[in-house]
C-alpha cells in the first residue's frame, strides 16, 4: 500500500517534479542531486526557505497538497529512499521549472 501511495504522490507532483538520470553514481555525476539527497533540513525549514526566497513558487506550492506531501515524504526519507523518489518523478511535467526551485530550497533551508 505504501508503494501505491508513493507512486500516486510521485505521479501527482507535476509542477514540482525533479529531473535525475537513472543509474549508479547519480549523485557524483550531478551535484544538485547530492544537494537534495543529503539535505539535513526539516520540512518546516524547506517551506520557510521557499517562502522567503521564491514567493511565486511558494504560492504555487501551497496550493498543491501532493507537492507538499512529496516534500514531507522526501525529507523524512533515507538517502537511498530520496534517490528512489527522485528517480520515480524524473519524467513528470514541469521538470525544467521545478528543479532550480527545489535545488535552491534544499541548499538554503539550513539558514531557516
Amino acid at each position: 500500500m505504501m508503494k501505491t501511495t508513493m507512486t500516486k504522490v510521485a505521479v501527482a507532483i507535476g509542477g514540482l517534479a525533479l529531473s535525475v538520470t537513472a543509474g549508479t553514481g547519480i549523485a557524483s555525476a550531478q551535484p544538485y542531486v547530492d544537494t537534495m539527497v543529503n539535505s539535513p533540513c526539516t520540512y518546516d525549514q524547506a517551506i520557510a526557505a521557499v517562502n522567503a526566497e521564491n514567493p511565486t513558487a511558494a504560492s504555487y506550492l501551497m496550493q498543491s497538497p501532493p507537492n507538499l506531501e512529496f516534500i514531507r515524504v522526501f525529507l523524512s526519507s533515507s538517502k537511498d529512499q530520496r534517490l528512489n523518489l527522485l528517480n520515480q518523478i524524473k519524467g513528470n511535467p514541469g521538470i525544467d521549472q521545478a528543479l532550480p526551485v527545489f535545488t535552491q530550497m534544499m541548499s538554503s533551508c539550513v539558514n531557516y
